[in-house]
């Protein structure tokens, strides 16, 4: 019986996601593992071009490859090749600690292994098993940086008219991103703001020669934290819907004042919305009511600002119509809402699915890990998805 080692080893497959995983590659240091990425592409005949992100001198780049005998890829395989702090590294084990080989008991891990290198080692191996059969197959990869921080490498291909043309070459988009190996009918919005509240510093021992922005803020706090689950709509609440459920708020960070022994003159909280229903719009006026009523309309001392976040989308539904997956939604955000989908050029109705191995509830997490079978059925999920494209 072989290590765990050379079972990776055996594996071209393995073997490159393991080199993906080991390289380190946070959001803002993702250039390492693109050269890579475009080293790899380019030794097995792909055209591939490195676009700029954040102007023509950076040193990071998004990268679209397709195949040297296609200059016009019809399918996009796209996922990212950022992570989330801290770097974690690369590390094999057995689920239930026997010495069992089967690839469902051998789990790997480390930052990236789930979200998302496992989609990217799987789509590029999924791309080329089809390439082998079928070499003028109209497949095309596209690997962002940025996805964690805001989607910048995205937002930059979106926007990019050579890069992303109108009318549109590309009839399917196909998103990798851990799913459990489901496909997912959509997921909900986002909606970032800050609370602010402004006061007047003073000693405290004589609070009342100031006005304390830390108890201004708390009202407001304290409503716009019900909006989601607690407070109706019928009662000024968030909305819901049948498919995404309820929408939920998180006031991820708080912050204020200078001293204990000081009136805070400011503070101000970090709030993330995850929109089961409507639009940003009409979230940020419910917001702001919520708000008012919460402070008795004092709208100059304690306000959401908008700017000051600038995550905004509706919840985003995918495609669902192949075959042989589970259909799940999902809470968690994606890239998927920084593409602007173009009208195909040949008029053929566009395509986005969402697809990957892995599960969102150890990514980002200190124990980001899956097994090697997911892995492996990854590729073959991809490969269905380009698959029933071609025939399409």
């Amino acid at each position: 019986m072989g290590s765990l080692d050379d079972i990776i080893n055996a594996s071209p497959f393995l073997s490159f996601h393991r080199d993906l995983v080991q390289i380190e590659s946070i959001s803002g240091n993702e250039s390492h593992v693109g050269d890579f990425i475009v080293n790899f592409l380019e030794e097995r005949d792909f055209t591939v071009t490195k676009q700029p992100v954040d102007g023509e001198s950076s040193k990071r780049f998004n990268i679209l490859a397709y195949p040297a005998s296609r200059s016009h890829p019809e399918i996009l395989l796209t996922s990212h090749i950022d992570t989330v702090p801290p770097f974690i590294p690369y590390s094999l084990s057995r689920v239930d600690n026997t010495s069992s080989n089967d690839k469902k008991n051998i789990r790997i891990a480390g930052r990236g292994s789930v979200d998302a290198k496992g989609s990217v080692a799987a789509q590029i191996f999924a791309a080329l098993d089809i390439l082998k059969h079928d070499p003028s197959a109209p497949i095309g990869l596209l690997f962002v940086v940025g996805e964690e921080v805001g989607g910048n490498g995205m937002q930059a291909f979106s926007k990019s008219p050579s890069f992303n043309p109108s009318p549109s070459p590309y009839h399917t988009y196909i998103f990798g991103e851990p799913t459990e190996l489901s496909l997912v009918a959509g997921h909900k919005g986002m909606l970032g703001f800050q609370i602010v509240a402004k006061g007047q510093a003073a000693h405290s021992g004589y609070p009342w020669l100031g006005q304390s922005a830390v108890s201004a803020i708390l009202p407001a706090l304290l409503r716009v934290d019900q909006l989601g689950e607690s407070i109706p709509v019928e009662k000024g609440g968030l909305p819901s819907s049948e498919k995404y459920g309820k929408t939920t708020v998180n006031i991820g960070r708080v912050e204020g004042g200078v001293a204990t022994n000081v009136v805070p003159a400011a503070a101000r909280a970090d709030v993330a919305v995850r929109l089961a229903a409507g639009t940003p719009d009409e979230a940020r006026e419910i917001i702001r009511r919520a708000i008012s009523n919460a402070t008795g309309d004092d709208g100059e001392s304690v306000y959401p600002d908008f700017a000051a976040r600038l995550e905004a989308y509706s919840p985003q539904d995918m495609d669902t119509d192949v075959e042989g997956f589970e259909v799940i939604t999902v809470n968690y955000g994606t890239d998927v809402p920084n593409l602007v989908v173009h009208p195909n050029r040949d008029g053929k109705q566009v395509k986005r699915y969402l697809y990957g191995p892995g599960t969102i509830f150890v990514a980002h997490g200190d124990h980001e890990a899956l097994t090697i079978a997911d892995l492996e059925e990854a590729v073959s999920g991809y490969r269905k998805l380009v698959e029933a494209s071609l025939r399409r």
